[in-house]
């Protein structure tokens, strides 16, 4: 299919708000992988034993597809953030109900989400590229669905590395522990989950300039 042709986000938001229940769902679909990778990035390791980002994004995408009538932007950028602020809301919910016992976890909790888009993680935009080079592509807003996508494809121990070092912003140290690696150990395997992500993201660039 011609590159021209494929879905676009604002293409899909007007079929849909037009009652098309196909461009609704796939609507949808295409941004499971996004919303997963950022709930990812807002659930820290050690909170992991009591909410699965899973649930977060279920949760998310189940209350996104209830309000869809009152959600009234026509961009992409616009529709991301519109999902970003239901999962903050929701991951602070979890977060409440979780540890609302808990005053010392609760302060350290409350600085992973925060209702207001302004001020919540865009760690799909964090991660480094060169110019001229796939990975610039990474840095821009309309390559955020590619990326996300791009990380559902990795290996499990790839796709958490990245998550660790780059959206959750740890230090080679931390991402050690959290992976049981030594320091040395966590860096190689950084590095190659960072160059098996930009060939996939190459391939998939590559590949709609040849359907272009």
């Amino acid at each position: 299919m011609p590159a021209s042709e494929l879905p676009t986000v604002s293409g899909l938001l007007a079929q849909a708000r037009g009652g098309d229940q196909r461009a609704l769902d796939r609507l949808f679909g295409m941004c499971r992988n996004y919303i997963n990778i950022v709930a990812r990035s807002q659930v820290e390791s050690w909170l992991r034993a009591k909410v699965d980002a899973s649930d977060l994004v279920q949760q998310t995408l189940l209350e996104a597809y209830r309000d869809f009538p009152r959600f009234h932007g026509a961009t992409e950028a616009e529709w991301l953030a519109w999902l970003k602020r239901i999962l903050a809301h929701n991951a602070a919910d979890f977060v409440r109900r979780y540890h609302q016992t808990d005053k010392r976890q609760a302060g350290r909790e409350v600085a992973l989400v925060n209702s207001d888009d302004s001020q919540a993680p865009d760690g799909l935009a964090n991660l480094p590229g060169d110019d001229e080079t796939p990975s610039q592509a990474l840095l821009r807003k309309e390559r955020e669905l590619l990326l996300a996508d791009a990380l559902a494809r990795l290996s499990p121990d790839h796709c958490e590395v990245i998550v660790l070092r780059n959206l959750q912003r740890l230090s080679f140290d931390e991402v050690g522990q959290r992976m049981d690696r030594s320091r040395p150990a966590a860096q190689m395997l950084w590095m190659r989950a960072m160059q098996k992500l930009q060939e996939t993201m190459a391939g998939n660039l590559d590949k709609s300039g040849a359907e272009s």
